[in-house]
């Protein structure tokens, strides 16, 4: 006798697997956006050469609000140092602010207001007996 098999009850769960799989992976995703990776947790350094200039930036988790940019120059020595920030994306331009001496061969921007939040430049001007020159820093701004 031949008895017919009833309909795989996995086949009607796979779309709720599926479901429950994307829900979980959201979650995790936007948990840690919140709270874990997506801000800025720790200070930003980077490195950038132009002409006779090598330049370090650091600042500790760029925001909304004043920021202290601090920068590192080898190479030649600069007599002035500007910083310029942009949001090229919105339209914004920031007036340049200077840089104040902070030992040799060091410099610090300190109080640099950033509107909003998102992907800024900060245009880092230098000028010496050995030319002038720019670095550009992308910055990404949290709240």
């Amino acid at each position: 006798m031949t008895a017919e098999i009833p309909a795989v009850p996995s086949q009607r769960r796979r779309p709720v697997v599926l479901i429950a799989v994307v829900v979980v992976v959201a979650a995790v995703l936007l948990g840690w956006l919140l709270w874990g990776g997506g801000g800025a947790s720790g200070p930003t350094v980077q490195r950038s050469t132009s002409g006779p200039y090598t330049v370090q930036l650091s600042t500790d988790s760029p925001r909304v609000g004043g920021n202290t940019f601090a920068f590192d120059v080898t190479g030649a020595a600069p007599e002035g140092v500007t910083v310029e920030p942009v949001m090229p994306q919105m339209g914004h331009a920031i007036t340049p602010v200077p840089a104040t001496a902070d030992g040799p061969g060091r410099f610090r921007a300190a109080d640099v207001g950033l509107p909003m939040s998102g992907q800024w430049e900060i245009t880092v001007s230098l000028r010496g007996p050995a030319g002038a020159a720019q670095v550009v820093f992308p910055v990404l701004v949290n709240q």
